[in-house]
């Protein structure tokens, strides 16, 4: 027996269920319930002789099903005041921000009026169910909000969410560690990052010491030390709840924290796709046609392979570039000692406070090993095309590449 996900959502399949007259008690259609109604949102208004009315659309109902109702029938006080927020906003965009005198004596709405608030109950219905979906798939405490009150772009129709790398076919991101160390309290003498010939990365407050360009060590599965050894912070995940926000100046998505961050503070990891770097030289001509690119090479020791977040992802999926940014890049090994393949992570380089977006620089200037031969050991994946900059910072270079 074999089956795939169902990619409608469950009021879908319900309305599917009641519009055929059908029972189902997987998906809550019971005798009872195939007659039950719940306003879902409202999608219209009018006045008849001095009665107000709302145009009603049912939970778990088609479209077909929807119905008129008076306002002292309705017990969604939310809803309605979703429906006269999403007016006045229209309205107001039609009058270019300016202030708005809104007329209570109104007959009926005008059909883009109508149109807008039923598109805006829909994205908002889709941003939510958005989140829900993050939130069942990641793995860390910290909760991920989502945000758009800039224009009804939705939930990106092409990406998944992952919480570590999704290795292409005949690519082994686990390299069978089998040993760990025997510290009692870390770190002792012969602690992971002194194993491997570097210094512990964290210091007391569990907070980054290390210089940019040096590897992070941290302790592995097969370690005598616990979950709360001082170095096992990446592999915890975030520990911030952060939104995912849609940006008002044309960057698309971007990442700010709810919380305030201090300097040196593990954020998140940069996680994807892990493909062979000639892959990746293909699917950046095809992604430099729409004009962006999630190609993040690991060349911290040689250059075979590259992190794709296009369609596979975390939260730093959304993390826009900034010519002065407040995350710093740092490659770390925990379960797999490959030089080849290191996870990204994001630390931040300065009090970061709450409601603040989140950045990093996409060349990545000064996060690597000044020493080495690469000039761009750490950054993402050359472009061929030319990208105009619009993070805003003074020191902004003009170009994302």
């Amino acid at each position: 027996a074999w089956y795939v996900p169902c990619l409608a959502s469950l009021e879908t399949l319900q309305e599917l269920c009641r519009k055929e007259n059908l029972r189902c008690k997987s998906i809550g259609i019971t005798n009872r319930s195939l007659k039950s109604y719940e306003v879902e949102y409202l999608c219209d208004y009018k006045v008849e002789e001095g009665t107000e009315y709302y145009l009603v659309k049912w939970k778990g109902w088609p479209e077909s099903s929807n119905t008129w109702e008076p306002q002292k029938n309705l017990k969604c006080p939310l809803l309605l005041q979703n429906f006269l927020s999403d007016k006045n906003e229209y309205l107001s965009r039609v009058r270019e921000g300016k202030a708005l005198k809104v007329r209570n004596h109104v007959k009926a709405l005008k059909p883009a009026v109508a149109d807008y608030i039923v598109k805006k109950a829909k994205q908002r219905i889709a941003l939510q169910r958005w989140k829900e979906e993050l939130n069942r798939k990641k793995n860390h405490k910290a909760m991920i909000l989502v945000e758009n009150t800039v224009d009804l772009e939705g939930p990106p129709l092409d990406f998944y969410y992952i919480n570590e790398y999704k290795p292409a076919p005949g690519i082994n991101v686990i390299n069978g560690i089998t040993t760990g160390c025997e510290c009692a309290d870390c770190p002792a003498e012969k602690c992971c990052p002194k194993e491997a010939g570097f210094i512990l990365a964290y210091n007391k407050r569990k907070k980054l010491k290390i210089q940019p360009g040096l590897p992070i060590y941290e302790c592995n599965s097969f370690c005598r030390c616990g979950p709360d050894c001082p170095n096992r912070i990446v592999q915890k995940g975030t520990p911030y709840s952060l939104c995912i926000f849609r940006t008002n100046n044309g960057r698309g998505w971007g990442v700010k924290t709810l919380q305030k961050i201090k300097t040196n503070s593990f954020v998140m990891e940069y996680v994807g796709e892990v493909i062979t770097s000639e892959e990746a030289e293909r699917r950046g001509q095809l992604y430099d046609n729409q004009g962006n690119t999630y190609l993040f090479d690991l060349d911290y020791d040689s250059d075979e392979f590259t992190v794709d977040a296009a369609r596979y992802g975390n939260v730093s999926h959304f993390v826009n570039h900034s010519c002065d940014p407040n995350l710093q890049v740092f490659n770390v090994f925990i379960d797999n000692l490959d030089l080849r393949l290191p996870r990204i992570a994001l630390f931040s380089t300065r009090t970061i406070k709450a409601g603040e977006e989140l950045t990093f620089d996409y060349q990545m200037k000064g996060s690597i090993d000044l020493t080495s031969d690469s000039a761009d050991g750490l950054s993402p994946s050359r472009k061929r095309i030319r990208t105009v900059c619009k993070c805003g910072a003074v020191c902004c270079r003009g170009y994302l590449n």
